[in-house]
């Protein structure tokens, strides 16, 4: 079979295809075709030695996958041959064969394609993890969404609306700050770009502060970090939550006066980690995200699809911060 390797530390340059042996599934495990896999920034930073999961190479990136079962091991019950199915697995994805453990794969539903099921997990069940266990979102509060037209930015306006809440979306463009108006955001705001010097943290706090209004917003949803974390931090209310989800634009270095001038808090949201450690948990979050989409109040916005031979290509799009949505290789 075929699939896109790093073979050694660096961008998506140096991903080649090559032909590799078919994988067989062990006790436990589903053997599934993939028909879709969605990319996603932590793709740009396994490849290149950055992200706290190190797998061994050569190795597959892609974290985000929809296929259908092909082969079981032993000891699976409740898949059969043919049924359809969505996991997230951290890497292994950009490929034509993948193994699942059964207890991570969730059904995908007929009505809806391979492409948008394989780009759903990795952001919507991120960001409901964050604004509600995290972040404590309550209707009628001010939620400020970093990075709102990428794929967590968008997940967040729309969960955001869902809850009830006041969304205002920060993005780096007019084009996106359209994209997020449609994704149902009330406000926006387009940020500047870095570096910043004094004066330009100093605007751009300001920005944020008159963005969201004399109250402060209640969450901050941060996916971007850099300097963009502590000048939206300055905008936060009193006991506010300021969570912290990503940081392409680097890792942010947060004053801690701030905290205790505002009483807030800074919360780490790593999904995966909760997925594993509180299955039902995140079972139970994953269905409201069913619900949500059948009723037509989240749907994946995929910009762009790739073949195979093409994912380095959407890999280098995310690394530049020039994606909107969620890009998806098809296979």
């Amino acid at each position: 079979m075929k699939a896109l390797l790093s073979n050694q530390p660096g961008g998506p340059e140096g991903l080649r295809i090559e032909e590799v042996p078919e994988p067989t599934p062990g006790p436990g495990e589903l053997l599934v075709r993939v028909r879709a896999c969605a990319l996603n920034y932590p793709d740009v930073l396994i490849i290149e030695d950055k992200y706290q999961l190190k797998p061994r190479r050569p190795f597959a990136p892609g974290g985000e996958v929809a296929g259908e079962v092909i082969g079981m091991g032993e000891g699976v019950c409740g898949w059969s041959a043919g049924d359809r199915l969505i996991a997230a697995l951290g890497f292994g994805g950009l490929a034509e064969q993948v193994i699942v453990p059964a207890n991570r794969a969730i059904p995908l539903p007929a009505e809806r394609s391979f492409e948008d099921g394989s780009a759903l997990l990795m952001t919507y069940a991120t960001v409901i993890h964050a604004l509600v266990d995290r972040g404590k979102l309550e209707q009628g509060q001010t939620l400020l969404v970093l990075g709102a037209a990428g794929g967590v930015g968008i997940a967040a306006v729309e969960i955001g609306k869902a809850l009830g809440a006041r969304v205002i979306a920060a993005v780096s463009s007019d084009e996106k700050a359209k994209i997020a108006r449609e994704a149902g955001a009330d406000d926006t705001l387009v940020y500047p770009a870095g570096p910043f010097d004094k004066d330009g943290l100093k605007s751009l706090s300001q920005l944020f502060k008159d963005a969201v209004g004399p109250s402060g917003a209640d969450v901050i949803l941060d996916p971007v970090g850099g300097n963009y974390s502590e000048a939206a931090l300055r905008s936060i209310t009193w006991e506010g939550r300021f969570l912290v989800v990503g940081f392409p634009a680097g890792i942010a270095r947060l004053p801690l006066n701030l905290t205790l001038l505002k009483s807030c808090d800074v919360c780490g949201v790593f999904w995966g980690a909760f997925a594993a450690r509180d299955p039902k948990g995140n079972a139970a979050h994953v269905e409201q995200l069913f619900r949500w989409w059948s009723e037509g109040r989240i749907a994946p916005k995929i910009s762009a699809t790739y073949p195979l031979e093409r994912a380095g290509d959407g890999i280098a799009l995310l690394r530049d911060r020039r994606a909107a949505g969620k890009l998806v290789v098809q296979l």
